[in-house]
């Protein structure tokens, strides 16, 4: 690294471009954050959890009909179980091996808002739609019922391509990410996401579409009861042949 102010010897001589050997990782390093997710899942699989394949940042643990799950971003980390004391062990063993700041019952994590009772659990990203509407300069727009006008065919065709192809494509990403709590959105979004490459005005229309409709289900979220059993319903529907591009 290079070397500090009087990090020397008053009179001591130096020569031109002397650096100093980094012994340690330091914050703010490039290599800082891969140096701590590094030592966190060391200490954590030496604990016995076992770390995610497809999510290398969820790190899970059975003991004696205990579960315990960890999910960590950066520094923020998250702690599911379905004993308390499985929980207050966990914290004390990390707090031993780093300097950590409880902020109690789970609330708000990367733009997801938790609100949780004794009967049930609800997620939502009420504050994240309402700033991404906000950003747009469409929060008071007129809402619609639907996400995508279902006579509408999106195909890659010759109309005139957008100028700004990067406002579409990060439009797309905070859409993306709304589909977390909002599953409604998931075929819109989805469709709209195969023309990232070379975007056109009706992509973009599509997308003005779909924004009046979340201001419309800003507050809808997704609800869990403790009292009845989670059923998941699928529905499919091939139409093919209405596709302009197949």
């Amino acid at each position: 690294m290079t070397l500090t102010l009087r990090f020397h010897y008053e009179g001591e001589s130096l020569a031109a471009n002397t650096v100093c050997k980094l012994q340690k990782s330091l914050y703010g390093l490039k290599q800082a954050s891969h140096q701590w997710f590094s030592k966190f899942s060391t200490v954590l699989i030496d604990e016995g959890f076992v770390q995610f394949v497809a999510d290398n940042t969820l790190f899970v643990k059975l003991a004696n009909n205990n579960f315990i799950a960890l999910l960590v971003y950066v520094d923020d980390i998250i702690i599911a179980s379905n004993n308390q004391e499985c929980i207050d062990q966990l914290k004390r063993f990390l707090d031993s091996h780093f300097k950590l700041k409880d902020l109690g019952n789970l609330k708000y994590f990367l733009g997801l808002e938790v609100a949780k009772s004794n009967k049930r659990i609800m997620l939502s990203q009420h504050h994240y739609a309402l700033q991404l509407l906000l950003d747009v300069g469409v929060l008071g727009c007129k809402t619609r019922k639907t996400p995508m006008d279902p006579s509408v065919k999106l195909s890659k065709d010759d109309s005139e391509l957008l100028k700004d192809s990067n406002t579409y494509k990060r439009l797309i990403g905070k859409l993306l990410y709304l589909t977390v709590t909002k599953p409604d959105l998931a075929y819109s979004v989805g469709s709209l996401s195969q023309f990232l490459a070379q975007p056109r005005v009706p992509h973009m229309q599509v997308v003005c579409h779909v924004l009046p409709y979340i201001r419309a289900t800003v507050g809808l979220g997704l609800f869990y009861s403790s009292s009845t059993l989670v059923k998941l319903k699928r529905f499919a529907e091939s139409d093919w042949a209405s596709s302009p591009d197949t």
